[in-house]
């Protein structure tokens, strides 16, 4: 069981060695080129102003540049006017919808409540606004973990941080008449453990609900003891703080 992949602490390795010294521009570049020179493949010829832009556009915000912003990276004869537009691009409220949509994936984000009914969810995107904030303003990857499990539990948490949570309010919800609502309770919790193994350890844990398989890194009673923490939760329906409050209270932080 050490030996899985998501257990192994990382290791920093030193760029591998190259015969074309002069192509790489960082140490991502040696990786690359090993791996071209190995295989006898010569690197690609730098691509055209005009499709530089295009990628980075489609990479950073997913959507094609305007004319306006083909022409004028065209005009820039400046060394750093590729840097300059990365720069601009990352800065754009775009590049967190684009990438924040990844995130909003694996949480499980929907607009409406799954089942029989599928009633919608009125402010569901509070909570997608608020990842799509931190992904624009750069949020370290452990803060942005630690507030979405436990925002509220934080020292002087405040209104965003308990925002953050609503990460395991993405749940399916039953509300047919006549349902169990304990047993749809339980369905809330083993997602809830279910998303956050494959988000944070890097493996899928469902399996272990029903029983411990020989080759799989977590047994089922380990499962259970993960279980038990999220069980202990009590889901509170609260009114959702509209986007004047959260920007009142960032202002005054």
């Amino acid at each position: 069981r050490p030996t899985h992949w998501s257990f192994q602490q990382p290791k920093r390795i030193s760029p591998p060695p190259v015969r074309d010294s002069a192509w790489p521009n960082n140490p991502i570049d040696h990786f690359v080129l090993a791996k071209l020179e190995q295989e006898g493949v010569a690197p690609a010829p730098r691509a055209a102003k005009a499709t530089l832009i295009r990628r980075l556009s489609f990479d950073l915000r997913g959507f094609p540049p305007s004319a306006a912003e083909v022409r004028d990276f065209l005009r820039k004869d400046s060394p750093e006017a590729y840097a300059h537009l990365v720069d601009r691009l990352l800065a754009s409220d775009a590049f967190g919808e684009h990438w924040g949509r990844y995130w909003l994936d694996k949480a499980r984000y929907a607009d409406s409540d799954g089942y029989e009914k599928d009633n919608v969810r009125p402010t569901a995107w509070v909570w997608r606004d608020w990842v799509i904030n931190a992904v624009n303003h750069d949020v370290p990857y452990d803060q942005f973990s630690i507030q979405q499990l436990a925002g509220d539990m934080l020292p002087g948490a405040g209104l965003t941080e308990k925002l953050a949570t609503g990460f395991h309010r993405n749940t399916l919800r039953n509300t047919e008449g006549g349902t169990d609502q304990e047993e749809f309770r339980l369905k809330a919790v083993v997602d809830r453990l279910n998303t956050a193994g494959s988000i944070w350890l890097g493996l899928t844990i469902g399996c272990a609900e029903c029983h411990t398989h020989k080759y799989d890194p977590i047994t089922q009673r380990e499962f259970y003891e993960m279980m038990a923490f999220f069980n202990t939760s009590d889901d509170r329906t609260m009114k959702a703080p509209c986007p004047d409050e959260i920007n009142r209270y960032n202002l005054a932080k």
